[in-house]
């Protein structure tokens, strides 16, 4: 059980991560609709297989337990654990949060009118995935829906800092590159990367690539500190410019004489005896043009200071999985390479590491065969678990409830927590509330679809929902508990909310162990005790 875990590790961090990167890019998908569709339907495969297996193999209601117990742990328990484990406090959009959440508490509600009568047709089971189906076009309309949303939002909030309101904002017309990039930064936080070339070929012959680049690091997509640095660069840059203007065109004019010495001299490039009055115009356009000179070149040099840490960054960033034919220097890395090889070898041949440029075209490919692999090895894992909980002699239901609940969300887990560590918190929590809409309207909806429609129509799926309704209850509870946390700690995922998330799924816990050996009211038939 614990080698699966180990190996659910690897192919999220090295494999499944990388992919839904790739996905990003190429898509131009914003980092947390990304989270509630890809990178949910991927890491959500374990239950998906689970609830099949239960409708066509072992013809129970073991998919329902599975995906109800780890829609909780999902949302409670992940978010505890990004949180905790994040290094940083990462700050989230209302929006998102909102928005899946909202969609999330449908889809329960759904859930509920449909399995109330203990009994699921063929329409019922076709509505879920149909309401999946839309679930998809809210997230390809996301940054419109978004737009609207802010617009409103914002205009109170605009009228007390004073700041200009949108329908000036949206009057791009008369505004330049950088307030518009600025204004695009920050009214779309969570837009996908911007490219230099988009700016360049919106603003043709205004700005060269090195003042695009400028323009875009001044963006709210970078630290403060990257925005501070490339900002006062651009101001130097610019003043540069308007002093070799003067000075070429005025050559006697005395503003020429004083200005660029005095910058010169901030930027300590320049040498600091020309700073005479008595000098010629001449004397002063070339020390102008020396000192441009020498800033030019020590940009340069810095740049290529930049590219060169760069370079050693990615390799250090890009070791990657373990190759199972290079063996690696150190003992520990030499244990460690060792104690997964046979994951090492098995995933060297069978998911292409996207990461690498000559496969970085691959990247669907690593993610469909990731996703593969992350079903296997929670499949074993479950099984593992099983076992162990029949060997320790924990009653199956809580098993159901606890580890098994987990075990099939550990990839999620994964997942979210490698995100997050990046900074991406929105993508962190789409995924945990995206997995379970995924969970509910696919997991359940499409192996009853088929059962229904393809294999036996007119057919019913039976269950026994009593317990269900407590359990279901118990989800919304979460979503509401989790929603009004993140609100009254302001929007920041941080240790303090990761403690109160992971308290309350304990809480959780209890009251769900003590519904189901029927303490509050008669759930479950007793068990055949044993002779």
């Amino acid at each position: 059980a614990v080698y699966m875990f180990y190996a659910l590790a690897i192919v999220c961090d090295d494999f499944f991560v990388p992919s839904l990167e790739k996905i990003c890019e190429r898509l131009h998908l914003s980092e947390d609709v990304a989270g509630a569709t890809f990178m949910a339907a991927g890491s959500s495969a374990p239950e998906l297989f689970t609830s099949v297996i239960g409708v066509f193999i072992t013809k129970g209601d073991v998919g329902v337990g599975t995906i109800v117990g780890s829609a909780v742990f999902n949302i409670l328990c992940i978010i505890g654990v990004c949180g905790l484990f994040a290094g940083q406090v990462v700050a989230l959009s209302s929006w998102s949060l909102l928005r899946d959440s909202i969609c999330y508490t449908l889809s329960v509600v759904a859930l509920i009118v449909f399995i109330y009568d203990e009994r699921v047709s063929w329409w019922e089971s076709l509505v879920l995935v149909l309401m999946y189906v839309i679930y998809i076009f809210i997230m390809k309309y996301n940054s419109t829906i978004h737009h609207c949303f802010e617009r409103k939002t914002k205009n109170s909030a605009n009228m007390v800092n004073g700041l200009a309101s949108n329908t000036e904002m949206d009057d791009t017309s008369n505004c330049d590159a950088t307030v518009v990039l600025l204004k695009k930064g920050n009214f779309h936080r969570k837009a996908s990367v911007i490219m230099v070339d988009e700016l360049l070929s919106a603003y043709p012959h205004q700005l060269s690539f090195s003042e695009a680049g400028l323009r875009i690091m001044i963006t709210s997509h970078f630290p403060p500190k990257t925005r501070l640095s490339m900002a006062s660069r651009m101001l130097i840059n610019e003043r540069q410019r308007l002093i070799n203007s003067r000075t070429y065109t005025n050559g006697e004019s005395e503003v020429a004489i004083k200005i660029p010495i005095k910058h010169v001299v901030e930027n300590g490039t320049g040498p600091s005896n020309s700073a005479e009055h008595g000098v010629n115009s001449m004397r002063r356009d070339e020390d102008v043009a020396e000192a441009g000179n020498e800033n030019e070149n020590e940009d340069n040099e810095n740049n290529e200071n930049d590219e060169e840490e760069e370079e050693e960054d990615d390799d250090d960033d890009h070791e990657g999985p373990y190759t199972p034919f290079d063996l690696p220097t150190g003992k520990i890395e030499m244990l460690k390479w060792v104690f997964t090889w046979p994951l090492s070898f098995v995933l060297y041949f069978t998911v292409p590491n996207c990461n690498k440029p000559h496969l970085e075209k691959w990247f669907m490919v690593t993610f469909a065969s990731s996703t593969l692999w992350i079903a296997a090895f929670s499949y074993m894992m479950v099984w593992m678990v099983t076992i162990i909980g029949y060997t320790l002699g924990i009653p199956d239901v809580i098993m159901g409830i606890t580890f098994l609940a987990a075990g099939t969300s550990v990839p999620d887990c994964m997942a979210s927590l490698i995100v997050a560590r990046q900074g991406m918190g929105d993508m962190a929590v789409s995924n945990s509330i995206g997995s379970n809409v995924f969970d509910i309207l696919i997991g359940l909806g499409l192996p009853w679809a088929l059962q229904t429609l393809a294999v036996n129509y007119g057919s019913y799926i039976r269950l026994n929902s009593r317990g269900l309704i407590y359990s279901v209850g118990l989800l919304l509870a979460s979503v509401f508990v989790t929603v009004f946390g993140v609100h009254m700690n302001k929007w920041k995922l941080d240790k303090k909310l990761g403690c109160v998330c992971l308290s309350l799924y304990g809480i959780f816990l209890c009251f769900s162990i003590m519904t189901e050996f029927n303490v509050f009211t008669f759930v479950n038939l007793p068990m055949c005790r044993d002779h």
